[in-house]
């Protein structure tokens, strides 16, 4: 039988692992081993883990604090399944997942990844328009749209993916989430290093593993919850707290670059991947465009916001050549002038245009459901009973693209 590992890198959020963990015991299949990497927490989590009294669960606490991508290695150094999926300890699976997952195996002969639809269900507090939390399709990738049943995702098709990521444009997840990984797939890759690689492991990881796979199954339904608490780093993004979402990945000790933090972790995992895979796939990152990106990000929030000081300001103008400071100082200028007068809702509507025109990330405006559930386990209940959720997107959303 098929063994899949559910990796669980935690530190100090047992209230939200509790859920996790639930989510998989109550699995309909018993082949699955849970790894908990504990990161150093002050929580007695190990004191949880050994009340459960569960062979399959396997828990280490490392001594010291660890960053984010160390860790997340440990938990997979620890692992000893034919499969491997790394959940977050505010993650969660859906009823059946371990089954399914099994069944996509058989399906498609062994795929070495296999891809699934994902919910986003943010924790009430998270999001500011959201106060009481909501669940929404997190299924975005271009080549999900309009698919029925689960497919081969074609060897072409998984590099453009990889392609528009080092341009710093998203059509697909790059959340660890979405993907189990074969021991097949991982073994292969260790001559370039650690699987887990940058300040953000999973744009390195999926990436890579979509550039290596040999066969990649892509499943369109719903299979996991991705969440988002007040204690993860998608929190601190959410309200614009760039200092202390760095702190929470442990990266870089030296000031922070200017710009958002997003951009920054990507580009050191296309940094990655330019110099592990570049020669053999023809991919480069593309620099100038993270420059713009940067840019923008902090000419938006020093002309419309109050976060940007003169020295983040400062460097970045002399990380700009002369051209690209000129244009965007003129663009600034010009929409510092011409914004002010209009209505608040009219400013949030162009500039929502002005970031879709960038091309960064993908329409998506999935319906929500508003204050559904209080925890991870509310929803997992409410699956389980057969309550409807959400219905994987089908295509149709408006503004979606394929390419």
């Amino acid at each position: 039988m098929t063994k899949l590992s559910v990796l669980l890198p935690t530190r100090n959020r047992l209230e939200y692992l509790r859920f996790a963990i639930a989510t998989v015991l109550q699995q309909d299949s018993p082949e699955w081993e849970i790894v908990i990497a504990d990161n150093a927490s002050e929580q007695d989590i190990g004191s949880y883990v050994s009340e459960l009294d569960d062979p399959r669960i396997l828990y280490r606490r490392s001594d010291d604090f660890l960053p984010v991508t160390e860790n997340w290695n440990r938990a997979l150094a620890m692992a000893t399944g034919d499969f491997v999926l790394m959940l977050g300890d505010d993650d969660g699976l859906l009823p059946g997942y371990v089954r399914r997952i099994a069944e996509l195996i058989e399906m498609f002969n062994e795929p070495e990844l296999i891809y699934t639809g994902a919910l986003l269900f943010t924790y009430p507090g998270v999001a500011p328009a959201h106060p009481a939390g909501f669940l929404a399709s997190e299924s975005y990738a271009s080549f999900l749209r309009g698919r029925n049943a689960p497919f081969v995702l074609a060897p072409a098709a998984a590099r453009k993916m990889v392609e528009h990521a080092m341009h710093f444009r998203l059509r697909y997840g790059f959340n660890m989430q979405f993907g189990v990984v074969s021991r097949v797939l991982i073994e292969r890759l260790a001559p370039h290093g650690p699987f887990f690689q940058g300040a953000f492991p999973d744009y390195y990881a999926m990436n890579v593993c979509f550039l290596n796979a040999r066969r990649i199954a892509a499943d369109p339904e719903h299979r996991v919850v991705i969440g988002v608490t007040p204690k993860s780093y998608g929190f601190y993004h959410a309200h614009m707290r760039e200092a202390e979402g760095r702190q929470f990945l442990d990266a870089a000790r030296e000031p922070a670059p200017p710009g958002t933090n997003i951009n920054v972790g990507w580009l050191s995992a296309i940094e990655a991947i330019e110099r592990e895979y570049g020669a053999q796939f023809g991919l480069r990152a593309d620099h100038r465009r993270y420059r713009l990106l940067q840019a923008l990000n902090v000419y938006e929030r020093y002309r419309f916001g109050d976060d940007v000081d003169d020295d983040e300001l400062a460097r970045m103008n002399s990380a700009l050549g002369p051209v690209e400071r000129t244009v965007i100082r003129v663009a600034s200028a010009a929409a510092a002038r011409a914004t002010p007068a209009l209505p608040a809702r009219v400013r949030r509507a162009l500039t929502h245009e002005f970031r879709r025109s960038v091309r960064q990330y993908p329409v998506w405006s999935p319906p929500r459901i508003e204050g559904g559930y209080a925890n991870m386990l509310e929803l997992f209940a409410a699956a389980q009973a057969g309550d409807v959720l959400l219905a994987a997107p089908r295509g149709g959303v408006s503004g979606a693209t394929a390419d």
